[in-house]
């Protein structure tokens, strides 16, 4: 460790007398008392940024296309062709304009690198070169906005009214997934009420409330509009589904939600990467504490039919925990005695 130290000592120290070389032969060409000033490392750095370009750019596009299987991964919801289409129009726009400044930025030095024969000229301003590179950036830059300001506010907007909707409620470290039982109305929830047999903090003063139920994983139907309402219980959390192209915060005492239509389901995913275990997920993207990498929670997707017959086949809350509703009022009491009679 100790060596480590002093190498990178002697290094510091090293560069530290090379600048002030540097400076001081700066410092002399200002005041013109130097003349002679040319030396090889002007030709050689001028080399090496078109090495750099022709090297990094190389490098760039050859990891480019072998990882883009990695990182674009297909798209299984509605909404995500739309994501996806806004991703490449403002990555080819980006990306046109980055590529043309860099070949410049690098090539320029090559080009006009120092020579005793070429005195620089004096190039104050130019108004219409001003006001092209401002207000064309500004159009390109707002219709982009625009496109994406109409997808958010899309999928962000009260859901369908035949939309299955989805409790996610993000705790130091998991997910509670709730469902709103047959009738598809989740039932309120007090943070106030939460305890370890309730974990969600349900109410159920709420009739609503009484055939809510939990499930270890996200069952979804393929082809139906899903709402999922999102909470947080703690501290800030995401909730991020990548091959649904979803994610949204999870917000301590400010709901967020977000609605789509999944298209494929896990086994037509899993025929298509031809890989049996593949597994859509929810995963947080939110450091939110050293629990955080094991926020995850599976994403079943499945046909409509299956998705009703397995909603049919969960017990509510009170069914599992009885406990829960006995100190209800008298008619509440009474209809969640139905309630657990009807799963008995």
């Amino acid at each position: 460790m100790y060596g480590f130290l002093i190498a990178v000592g002697v290094l510091l120290l090293l560069s530290i007398i090379w600048m002030v070389y540097r400076i001081q032969t700066l410092v002399s060409v200002v005041k013109g008392s130097d003349k002679k000033v040319v030396t090889g490392s002007n030709k050689v750095n001028a080399l090496m940024f078109i090495l750099f370009l022709v090297g990094a750019g190389g490098l760039m596009f050859w990891y480019s296309i072998k990882e883009f299987d990695n990182y674009n991964l297909p798209v299984a919801s509605e909404h995500g062709v739309v994501t996806d289409q806004l991703f490449w129009v403002t990555m080819a726009v980006t990306g046109i304009v980055f590529i043309i400044t860099h070949i410049l930025l690098f090539i320029f030095p090559y080009k006009y690198q120092y020579s005793e024969r070429r005195t620089a000229s004096f190039y104050p301003d130019n108004n219409k070169l001003e006001v092209i590179w401002t207000v064309v950036p500004a159009i390109v830059l707002a219709l982009l906005v625009i496109g994406g300001w109409r997808a958010w506010t899309d999928i962000t907007a009260p859901a369908p009214e035949n939309a299955h909707v989805v409790e996610l409620m993000g705790y130091q470290f998991a997910w509670e997934v709730r469902y709103p039982g047959m009738d598809n109305v989740l039932g309120a929830n007090d943070y106030r009420l939460t305890n370890a047999s309730n974990v969600s903090g349900v109410d159920f003063t709420d009739r609503n409330s009484l055939d809510d139920f939990s499930s270890p994983v996200v069952y979804i139907p393929k082809g139906e509009p899903v709402l999922f309402k999102i909470r947080a219980r703690d501290v800030l959390h995401s909730v991020f589904a990548p091959h649904m192209r979803l994610k949204m915060d999870a917000v301590p005492g400010m709901p967020t939600r977000f609605w789509f239509v999944p298209t494929k389901t896990t086994a037509e995913m899993r025929a298509e990467l031809n890989n049996p275990e593949f597994n859509y997920e929810i995963a947080c993207t939110e450091i939110c504490g050293r629990g955080h990498f094991s926020m995850k929670r599976e994403i079943v997707v499945v046909e409509p039919d299956e998705f009703r017959k397995w909603v049919a086949d969960q017990k509510p809350y009170i069914v599992n925990n009885p406990a829960l509703v006995a100190d209800l009022p008298l008619e509440l009491k009474e209809l969640a005695e139905i309630t657990i009679s009807e799963y008995k």
